[in-house]
């Protein structure tokens, strides 16, 4: 009977920590993602998340390794041990994947824009354009192609400028 209530508690806690770490993984990559509104609250929940995402992905890993010992080390049928080291090993993958931010892998500042007059841009009449005017220099970057590196790194005037929306 105490054997029941001891696997029971280690199947808890392996599925609490696969659940955990899907989660801390999984909730800020759903609420902070381009082409999305946001709210507040779901914002700041998922933005304080990260902040605490690597100490309780870190603590998540702990139980998963313990239920896992305790499958090897009481000769658990072989299918339950494969089973504890799948989940073990997801716990440990999104772990690490948490550490990834996805949008900066997505997304590439366009270091070296090239840029044309006016007259001989390759964008539609009705494009809207983010335009920069420093002195007697001026630069206007189409959104379709921010919308893509969503920063555009550049020199105007001898200035180095940001642009992005």
């Amino acid at each position: 009977m105490k054997s029941s209530y001891t696997k029971l508690a280690c199947s808890t806690l392996l599925l609490a920590s696969l659940a955990v770490s899907f989660a801390c993984l999984a909730y800020p990559m759903y609420v902070i993602r381009p082409f999305r509104h946001q709210g507040a609250r779901e914002l700041a929940a998922a933005l304080a998340l990260v902040q605490i995402r690597p100490l309780v992905m870190g603590l998540s890993i702990i139980p998963a390794f313990a239920a896992l010992m305790w499958y090897w080390w009481t000769q658990q049928p072989r299918s339950q041990r494969i089973l504890a080291a799948v989940g073990t090993f997801l716990v440990c993958t999104f772990a690490a994947l948490a550490r990834v931010n996805v949008f900066e892998l997505m997304f590439h500042p366009d270091k070296q824009p090239t840029f044309s007059a006016a007259q001989q841009a390759a964008i539609d009449p009705d494009d809207k354009v983010l335009a920069v005017k420093i002195g007697s220099e001026a630069h206007a970057y189409p959104i379709r192609s921010i919308a893509y590196h969503h920063i555009i790194n550049d020199v105007v005037s001898g200035e180095p400028i940001v642009a992005t929306y």
